[in-house]
């Protein structure tokens, strides 16, 4: 195996392993593609290491959504830049959403070597490689992004992705018992805030026969839990011959694949939510009766601002909806504050939302622009962050409040939970030991359980019994 000035390293008779470093930044989706990424270095010889100090290749797999993320990576390469000055053949490779947008202004940077955006996912390996060979810098992003999705360029880049992913897809998460599958790509909604469309791309849904594939072997491996990833999930509509199909299709032919117990799907957007998902997460107890559905606000006119397609009355509406098809359904949300021009009232309207709705949990976030973006060009960013930072912490406390009540109706029952493994962060107030220590368990309804057990049990569903409630965790015991 070469090393990075173009000698042979040996250990005794054996070549030495490189290590790679990931650092992955952003959704599920990112943790995807990192994932995929990693299994496909491991795949030619790599190993993975925690530790960036050890790694002869660090990937940084990056997020544009927000600000804040991006100042994340910058942050991150600055503390690289201390590595690779005692270690020059250190390897750094940014990919991700970040990297589509910024291109040769990211690779320019001085610790960076490959440059690639997510629709070059499958090329990252190569251009490793190829950089470790010239010491060269690498970049593979998309000239033409928003080129429509029937185009050749964009059906030859899926092609390529999809391959990547069914090769790859066995490594594709840390827990051996559940597993992710992307049903599309990219997103043509078009929110004002949003940079997505414009790092990701036109809507492209995967052909079903190919998800279902890809289930079936996952199944076959020991997969027990899978969730279809798309950026609008419930988007997904696939023609074949006389026939399109939709997510609710899905839902029903992944779920009837042997071996498989749950299956989950997110994001959801409200504007084109069908209720034959709600119908089919009824009718099949596989389906996990969990929602994550972003109303982003409550009110109609910061709505409309951001381009989302419905009202805060057709939104309440659709969640009515789903409680009455499925009872005990759990919604989870997001919200944005301090959108550009966002009035008290405004504001006011978005919290008399979430206690209507009363989510499970929602994620809060402030409005910051994104270069390209619509609200970036045409709207001035006008709410001062102090204002921003109080919104975001009102809302965090009316979803606690909310949540501890609800939590409430837990105590005393028996919930089958998915075991992830040892809690990373010990509750002080669950007693340890070395033969059963704290574990973390989700329900269908996605809810973090925490419990104690033999370790043994990670990637099994087991019975537990709610012993106390929080507003982010139920507390049980082993049934």
């Amino acid at each position: 195996m070469l090393d990075l000035s173009g000698g042979f390293l040996y250990t005794a008779s054996f070549m030495q392993v490189r290590k790679i470093h990931l650092k992955s930044f952003g959704c599920q989706m990112n943790k995807l593609d990192s994932s995929l990424v990693v299994s496909a270095l491991t795949e030619q010889g790599y190993s993975l290491t925690e530790k960036a100090a050890e790694a002869d290749v660090i990937v940084i797999n990056t997020c544009s959504v927000r600000e804040h993320a991006e100042e994340r990576v910058f942050s991150h390469l600055g503390h690289i830049k201390h590595l690779k000055k005692s270690r020059p053949s250190l390897l750094v490779a940014v990919i991700g959403c970040m990297a589509q947008r910024l291109g040769d202004q990211l690779l320019a940077h001085e610790v960076v070597d490959v440059v690639a955006g997510p629709a070059q996912l499958h090329e990252v390996p190569a251009l490793i490689d190829r950089a470790m060979a010239d010491h060269n810098k690498h970049l593979a992003v998309t000239g033409n992004i928003r080129q429509p999705a029937t185009s050749e360029a964009v059906l030859e880049d899926s092609h390529k992705l999809d391959d990547f992913e069914i090769v790859h897809d066995s490594d594709a998460n840390h827990i051996k018992s559940q597993a992710f599958i992307r049903v599309m790509r990219g997103c043509n909604n078009f929110c004002t805030y949003c940079i997505v469309p414009y790092v990701r791309g036109p809507e492209v849904s995967r052909p079903p026969q190919a998800i279902i594939e890809q289930a079936k072997k996952l199944a076959a491996q020991g997969i027990r839990q899978i969730t279809l990833l798309g950026q609008t999930v419930n988007s997904y509509s696939y023609r074949s011959g006389n026939k399109t199909y939709t997510l609710a299709d899905l839902l029903e032919k992944v779920s009837a694949i042997d071996g498989v117990h749950w299956v989950r799907f997110i994001t959801s957007h409200p504007g084109r939510f069908d209720a034959s998902i709600l119908h089919v997460m009824a009718d099949n107890p596989k389906v996990c009766p969990y929602l994550h559905i972003p109303a982003q606000s409550g009110s109609d006119r910061i709505l409309k601002a951001m381009n989302r397609g419905y009202t805060a009355r057709q939104y309440i509406d659709l969640m009515e909806t789903a409680r009455e098809i499925v009872p005990d359904i759990a919604i989870a949300g997001d919200f944005i504050v301090g959108f550009p021009g966002e009035t008290e009232d405004d504001f006011q309207a978005t919290e008399d939302l979430i206690r209507r709705v009363r989510y499970k949990n929602a994620f809060i976030f402030k409005y910051s622009p994104r270069p390209g973006t619509h609200s970036e060009k045409r709207l001035e960013d006008t709410i001062p962050a102090e204002v921003k930072q109080q919104r975001n912490v009102k809302l965090l406390d009316v979803i606690s409040e909310i949540a501890e009540q609800d939590n409430k109706r837990f105590l005393g029952r028996t919930l089958q939970v998915l075991v992830e493994g040892p809690s990373k962060k010990p509750h002080l107030n669950r007693a340890e030991n070395a033969d059963h220590p704290q574990l973390i368990g989700r329900s269908a309804h996605d809810y973090i359980v925490v419990f104690n057990g033999p370790e043994s049990l990670t990637g099994r569903f087991v019975n537990v019994t709610i012993t106390k409630t929080a507003p982010l965790t139920l507390f049980a015991d082993l049934t």
